[in-house]
């Protein structure tokens, strides 16, 4: 299944975010990042306003192939971020959506805007359980699915098949 193309102006914003990020693994010291973060953005100012496609596609590649010939070895990761020390690290404390049964209703009764909207998604959802079963076997190749993409909601009003997991997923960080 292909993804959606990127266009010409968003590959350039991302070489240029690239770039902001592999300078600042070269550059310790904010000062004089910020030097070099300034040279570069004249760099990518200087034909922003380029109109010849073609001319501006061989700019992006030399642009995209310096980058890789410049990047840092062992750039900054965020904590966060895909690869760095900290992803995933609250993933123990995300709570299943099912455990919100068995709240007391002095509980429940302190959250009384997000347990009234949720009765209401559960009535929703055993509504459109069966169509949205229906779809996915239906839409379901034989030989299996070929990603872990969901196919989206086909007629008008409809929901998109396992929309229960998006809309009562768990907080991303305990409090």
């Amino acid at each position: 299944m292909a993804g959606a193309y990127l266009s010409h102006q968003q590959k350039v914003m991302r070489l240029y975010k690239k770039s902001l990020r592999h300078l600042e693994s070269w550059c310790v010291h904010r000062d004089r990042y910020r030097f070099f973060a300034c040279l570069l953005r004249e760099r990518f100012d200087e034909h922003k306003d380029e109109k010849d496609l073609v001319k501006a596609t061989r700019l992006l590649k030399a642009g995209e192939e310096e980058f890789w010939t410049t990047q840092h070895p062992q750039p900054y990761i965020f904590p966060d971020s895909p690869g760095g020390t900290s992803y995933e690290r609250y993933d123990c404390y995300k709570v299943p959506e099912w455990t919100l049964e068995h709240w007391h209703p002095s509980e429940k009764a302190m959250y009384p805007d997000y347990f009234s909207k949720r009765e209401q998604w559960k009535k929703l959802r055993e509504q459109s359980w069966d169509r949205e079963v229906q779809q996915l076997v239906k839409e379901t190749p034989a030989d299996g699915p070929k990603s872990e993409a969901l196919p989206p909601a086909r007629k008008e009003g409809d929901l998109p098949p396992l929309w229960w997991q998006h809309v009562t997923r768990p907080r991303e960080r305990p409090t």
